[in-house]
């Protein structure tokens, strides 16, 4: 679960820190949050109990792991 965690706290950051740096662009805050949702959502699910089980699923893994990193690659180019 602790690497799930950093993923979330990782995407929240990146979503609040293309928020700050593109102040005044247009459609900002969508883009940001397109980064923030799931990184929070992600990062819910780790406290959720019944959720436990299908997050130590290796197909999830592997899910979460590939949108993580799209989403790392959308804030990159999106800057």
């Amino acid at each position: 679960m602790m690497n799930y965690r950093w993923g979330g706290y990782l995407l929240i950051a990146l979503g609040l820190i293309n928020l700050r740096y593109q102040t005044g662009h247009e459609n900002v805050l969508q883009h940001s949050l397109i980064i923030i949702v799931p990184g929070a959502l992600v990062l819910l699910a780790t406290w959720i109990k019944p959720l436990n089980g299908f997050m130590a699923e290796k197909t999830t893994k592997y899910a979460a792991l590939v949108i993580g990193l799209l989403l790392v690659a959308y804030a990159a180019i999106n800057g």
